[in-house]
C-alpha cells in the first residue's frame, strides 16, 4: 500500500473557526482514508500570542508567527485556510492568491461585491481551486433534499422559504465588535446569515435573479468594546460608552429563481427565542420538503396526501455513512466542517472545484448587494450572474463512498 502523500496546511487567525479548520484537516483522514495525501500541520498565524500557543500546543503545529505574510512565504505551506475576520479577507485573500496557493476562506468572503469578484476572479485567473465555508449545504438531509428537487420528486418548485433566526445578538449589552461596522464587517446579518441561506436555495433549487428587500436595525446603540473583545459574544454593561450600530439587524427578501419559482428569505441576529433556526422549505407541485438545521439530521418529506414524513437520514444519503453507522445516530456541526475540507483537499488533489467555491461566495454576495440595493430604494433589483466555476448548479455526483 503506498504511503499518501503530503499537503501542508497554513493556517491564518487561530480563533473557533481557525481551530474547526484545523481539526477538520485532520479529522478528514479517518473519514475519508482513501485520500491520496494527508493535511499536515505546518505553520499558523495570529497577531494574539495566545492563539499562538494554542496553535502549537494544542493543535500541533510545527510553526507559529504573528505575520500572516509568512504562512505565504513558507515553501512547505502547500494550502492555506484564511479564518480571519471580514475585513481582512480581501487584503489576505489576493495575497495567497498571489503567492499561487489555493485557500479555503470563511463567509462573507468579501465586505461586499467588489471585493468578493475581485477574489474569485482572482483566484480563477491563477487557476486556483478554492473553499469557501458554506458547510450547510454539506449536511446529508441538503444532499438529499437537493437530489430529490433536482431529479422532480417533488414536482416543479413553486416557491421556496428560508429562514436564518438567531439570537446571538439579541442581548442590547453585546459590545459594538468589527461585526456591526460597515467598514469591517459589511452588512450585517445579510451578509453574515443569509448569504447561507441564499447558496442554500440556489444549491437545492437554482440561480436567484432578482429581488425586492427590506432591512431594519433594531438595536441601533452597543457598548463600545472593552480591551480583547472580538467575539458577537463579548459583553458590556450600561456604564461603557455607545456607539452606533452601522449594519442591519434584519432583512427579509422576496426572490425569483431562474427555474420561474419564488420565494421568501427572512434572517435576524436579534431574534429572541431562536438560537440557530436555520430552515429551508421547498414547495413544488407534487410535493414539498423541510430542513431545519436545529434538527439536522431530519428532512421532512411531503410526495402524497398525507403530509409530512420524517426521514431520519442514514448511510445512503448524502456522506452520512462516513460518520455514523445507521439512522438515529447523528452527525453534528463539526462533522459538516470535516466534509468541507475533506472536499477542498480533494479539489487541490485532482485540480477540480468540487468544495463550494469563491465564485459561489461571489454568487451569495451579489444576492445581498441586490438586497442592500433594493431596501435603499424599494424596487425589484436584478442579481446578476457570475462568470466563475459555481458549484450550486454542478451536475449531482451523489456520494463520495468509493
Amino acid at each position: 500500500m503506498s504511503v499518501p502523500a503530503q499537503l501542508g496546511v497554513g493556517l491564518i487567525s487561530v480563533g473557533w473557526m481557525g481551530r474547526l479548520h484545523s481539526r477538520a484537516y485532520l479529522a478528514a483522514a479517518h473519514h475519508y482514508p482513501e485520500l491520496a495525501a494527508r493535511a499536515t500541520l505546518v505553520m499558523a498565524a495570529d497577531p494574539d500570542e495566545g492563539g499562538r500557543q494554542h496553535a502549537a500546543d494544542a493543535l500541533g503545529y510545527r510553526q507559529t508567527t504573528a505575520d500572516y505574510r509568512d504562512v505565504l512565504a513558507n515553501p512547505d505551506v502547500d494550502i492555506v485556510s484564511i479564518c480571519s475576520p471580514n475585513f481582512l479577507h480581501h487584503e489576505i485573500a489576493l495575497a495567497t492568491i498571489a503567492a499561487g496557493k489555493p485557500f479555503w476562506i470563511e463567509k462573507p468572503m468579501g465586505r461586499g461585491v467588489r471585493e468578493s469578484s475581485e477574489i474569485a476572479r482572482g483566484a480563477a485567473t491563477r487557476g486556483l481551486v478554492t473553499s469557501v465555508g458554506f458547510n450547510y449545504r454539506h449536511a446529508p438531509a441538503i444532499a438529499h433534499a437537493r437530489r430529490l428537487v433536482r431529479e422532480g420528486a417533488i414536482g416543479t418548485v413553486t416557491n421556496v422559504r428560508v429562514a436564518f433566526m438567531a439570537d446571538y445578538s439579541a442581548d442590547p449589552s453585546g459590545a459594538l465588535t468589527w461585526r456591526f461596522q460597515r467598514d469591517r464587517a459589511g452588512s450585517g446579518v445579510l451578509g453574515d446569515l443569509l448569504s447561507h441561506g441564499a447558496d442554500l436555495a440556489q444549491f437545492v433549487v437554482g440561480r436567484i435573479t432578482s429581488v425586492t428587500a427590506m432591512t431594519e436595525t433594531f438595536i441601533a446603540e452597543r457598548p463600545l468594546p472593552r480591551a480583547n473583545a472580538a467575539s458577537h459574544f463579548s459583553k458590556g454593561d450600561d456604564s461603557d460608552p455607545k456607539g452606533l450600530v452601522e449594519n442591519e439587524d434584519y432583512a427579509a427578501l422576496l426572490a425569483r429563481f431562474d427555474g420561474g419559482a419564488v420565494g421568501v428569505l427572512e434572517s435576524s441576529r436579534v431574534a429572541v427565542g431562536p438560537r440557530a433556526e436555520y430552515a429551508l422549505e421547498v414547495y413544488g407541485t407534487k410535493g414539498s420538503l423541510r430542513w431545519d438545521f436545529q434538527r439536522m439530521n431530519e428532512l421532512q418529506l411531503a410526495d402524497g396526501g398525507s403530509g409530512y414524513r420524517t426521514m431520519m437520514m442514514a448511510p445512503d444519503n448524502g456522506e452520512f455513512a462516513r460518520f455514523q453507522p445507521g439512522a438515529g445516530t447523528g452527525m453534528g456541526f463539526d462533522d459538516l466542517k470535516t466534509i468541507e475540507a475533506y472536499l477542498f483537499l480533494r479539489s487541490v488533489l485532482e485540480n477540480r472545484q468540487l468544495a463550494p467555491s469563491a465564485a459561489d461566495a461571489w454568487s451569495a454576495a451579489e444576492v445581498v448587494d441586490a438586497a442592500v440595493r433594493s431596501a435603499a430604494s424599494g424596487k425589484w433589483v436584478d442579481v446578476p450572474d457570475v462568470d466563475g466555476p459555481t458549484t450550486y448548479d454542478a451536475a449531482l455526483e451523489g456520494s463520495s463512498r468509493r
